[in-house]
């Protein structure tokens, strides 16, 4: 670029401006490969131009992605007025035909040099550049508009606006405020993927990259506000012939999807993951520091932790690990979303099990392992349990994670299958040389908590009592009426009496039966539903029989999540405090899961099935109507919405109550093995 031009037998016609009149036409476009000095030989002329050449705007946005970064002139080339400057123009290769009108027989203009006006194309959308461009050829479509040059130009490794190539470093820039982040639900797509766009054309631009993962929501589409245009868009100037033969460069990968990509050795003795190749898990890892820089949500921070720390795990970090783990979880948990606190809590786990803190590692495995969750999630989280369970000489334990997991997936994951192959192996090895271990425990003592007395009852005396685990009398039989344990205490009831009391696992009255309760519900979130007279007014109290929430509703549901169903006059709901959530305008809450089961109000992600005049919607736990009452059979999958017209027909609504899958399919079934292809998450990063 910054070569002076192999002198010729007269100067050339301009290429950014209308050519003066000549004789011929004007000089053919040089092909990309051609050098500098050919270029000007090449571009004969029988006539010198009237004028010197004006240096005209550039026509407008490059339309596809530049092949490489231009070298800035230095401020010396332009210490004269562009008008008078004709070296870089003519010593640049050109690839594009010049934006001109033919050869006209007028004379030629005598006034001052002018700037032809801009062509201007829609500028194109990209993620800005993060790093600084790699070098290469010139481009070899049309230079980016912008203002005439009157002084010394712009560094051109600055550009006023983004630039339609990937950065240099896949993994330092930060990616757009509208994209998903990775952990965010897993996105199933609507409709399929658009068709690869012509090289050199505006859709051939790089996109902020795929949803890095396993998730649990539907794609959400761009926000109106973006600058992005559609894929189908062009751009005014017509590419050229050699920037139409360039292969258009590949989208940055996220890191996320990095490390899904990696293909992890799996030790047949400790049953870790080894990297092939740290150098580049180090790269990722880099480039994951990067993007923290710029991320200031919880969202968005949880996500970049947690996968930092899986880098740093596997890369044999621990304390760094352990590090960000926690911090993730930190942010996790505060965004209140139930797909991204268990993925948080799953990696912190992994951190825990390489340190050999077992105890820890298994309670958050059970945390995060809800059944809400996509299977595939849960799949991969009761694989590490197991993993953890070997390492612990629990091996009846760790074949039930195991087997849990192949039943999730029903043999449609190979590359589980041959995990799973492979930590049976360990298992079989460690069984011949020390047995089997321990029995299973279950969730609640996994979860930090002593497994609770169970009701029992005795034939002889008809009464009820409790015993322990191994079927130990801890309780006498000695109440009518007994409830389980719910968070280490129980509603029980003698025979003599008539109202309820409640008891501690040792038994201890905690609110004795003189309050006068005649109906009373579990305790959930630390809240108990009690009547007086056993119909209706309920109302809520605490362990300690201080009411939390006044008498006054007809029907009640226990708390899941901080809320709780209520009736009054028509169902809604209230929170901890008594504050009316959703308004009590609804026939009713019937909460069905696509496995089948049914919850009382809310799910652990805070939705809720409602019923209006026999059509059926979802509400979220801030009372916003997510999909409006119009369906007659409506069931929440962990990533969508199953949708019935009530004649057979299912299909399924995103996580925003738009049309994910129409309704044709026979069953419910079909819809859910149509959303499973959508979904991107096919490795979860654990």
């Amino acid at each position: 670029m910054s070569a002076p031009p192999v002198p010729t037998s007269a100067p050339p016609a301009p290429v950014s401006a209308p050519p003066a009149p000549v004789s011929a036409p004007p000089a053919p476009p040089v092909p990309e490969s051609a050098s500098p000095s050919a270029a000007v030989s090449s571009a004969q002329v029988s006539a010198p131009p009237a004028y010197r050449p004006v240096s005209a705007t550039p026509a407008g946005p490059v339309s596809g992605p530049p092949a490489g970064h231009v070298a800035a002139p230095s401020a010396g080339q332009f210490s004269r007025p562009p008008a008078q400057s004709t070296g870089a123009e003519v010593g640049r290769p050109v690839s594009a035909p010049p934006v001109s009108a033919p050869p006209v027989s007028a004379p030629p203009v005598s006034g001052p040099p002018v700037s032809a006006p801009p062509v201007f194309a829609p500028p194109v959308s990209g993620p800005p550049v993060s790093g600084p461009p790699v070098s290469g050829p010139p481009v070899s479509g049309p230079p980016v508009s912008g203002p005439p040059v009157s002084g010394p130009p712009a560094p051109a490794s600055a550009p006023a606006q983004p630039v339609s190539g990937p950065p240099a470093a896949a993994f330092t820039s930060a990616p757009p405020a509208s994209a998903p982040p990775a952990d965010a639900p897993a996105e199933p797509a609507s409709a399929p993927a658009a068709r690869p766009a012509e090289p050199g054309s505006a859709a051939a631009r790089p996109v902020s990259g795929p949803p890095a993962g396993p998730l649990a929501a539907p794609p959400r589409p761009p926000d109106s506000t973006s600058d992005t245009e559609p894929p189908d868009s062009t751009s005014d100037t017509e590419p050229s012939d050699s920037a139409s033969e360039a292969e258009p460069p590949a989208p940055p990968m996220d890191p996320e999807q990095a490390l899904a990509a990696f293909r992890w050795r799996l030790d047949p003795e400790t049953l870790r993951e080894e990297a092939t190749d740290p150098e580049e898990l180090r790269v990722v890892r880099d480039g994951l520091t990067a993007k923290l820089g710029t991320a200031l949500d919880n969202r968005s921070r949880a996500r970049l932790l947690s996968l930092r720390s899986v880098a740093s795990r596997i890369l044999g970090d621990l304390d760094d690990a352990l590090a960000d783990g926690r911090l993730a979880v930190t942010y996790a948990e505060a965004t209140a979303e139930l797909r991204r606190t268990a993925l948080a809590r799953a990696r912190l786990a992994q951190v825990l099990r390489w340190r050999g803190e077992h105890a820890e590692a298994d309670r958050l495995f059970a945390e995060a392992n809800s059944p809400e969750l996509p299977d595939r999630l849960r799949a991969a989280l009761h694989e590490h349990a197991g993993r953890s369970c070997v390492d612990q000489g629990r091996l009846i334990e760790a074949c039930h994670h195991f087997e849990r997991a192949l039943d999730l997936r029903q043999g449609g994951d190979a590359e589980l299958i041959a995990r799973t192959g492979v930590a049976l192996d360990a298992v079989r090895e460690r069984a011949a040389a020390g047995g089997f271990g321990p029995w299973p425990r279950d969730r609640d003592v996994m979860r930090g908590g002593e497994r609770a007395p169970a009701p029992t009852f005795d034939e002889e005396l008809e009464l009820w009592g409790y015993a322990d685990v191994d079927g130990n009398l801890v309780i006498d039989h000695r109440y009518a009426e007994v409830q389980a344990f719910r968070e280490g205490m129980a509603w029980v009831r003698r025979p003599e009496a008539s109202r309820w009391a409640l008891i501690d696992t040792s038994g201890a009255a905690l609110i004795e039966a003189n309050n006068g309760y005649r109906a009373v519900r579990s305790f959930s979130d630390g809240l108990a539903w009690v009547s007086m007279d056993g119909k209706a007014n309920w109302m809520a109290v605490d362990p300690t029989n201080m009411v939390k929430i006044p008498p006054g509703f007809e029907d009640v549901r226990p708390f899941r999540g901080g809320l709780a169903a209520v009736r009054r006059g028509g169902w809604g709901a209230v929170d901890r405090t008594g504050q009316l959530v959703v308004p009590t305008r609804y026939h009713g809450f019937p909460t069905a899961l696509a496995d089948g089961r049914y919850v009382d109000g809310f799910t652990e992600e805070g939705l809720a099935v409602v019923e209006l005049a026999g059509r059926r919607g979802v509400v979220d736990r801030t009372g916003r109507v997510v999909v409006e009452p119009a369906y007659r059979a409506l069931v929440i999958h962990p990533v969508a919405f199953l949708v019935g017209d009530g004649g057979g027909r299912w299909g399924a609504l995103d996580r925003r109550g738009e049309l994910l899958i129409d309704p044709v399919h026979p069953s419910r079934a079909e819809v859910v093995a149509e959303i499973d292809q959508l979904l991107a998450d096919t490795s979860p990063v654990l």
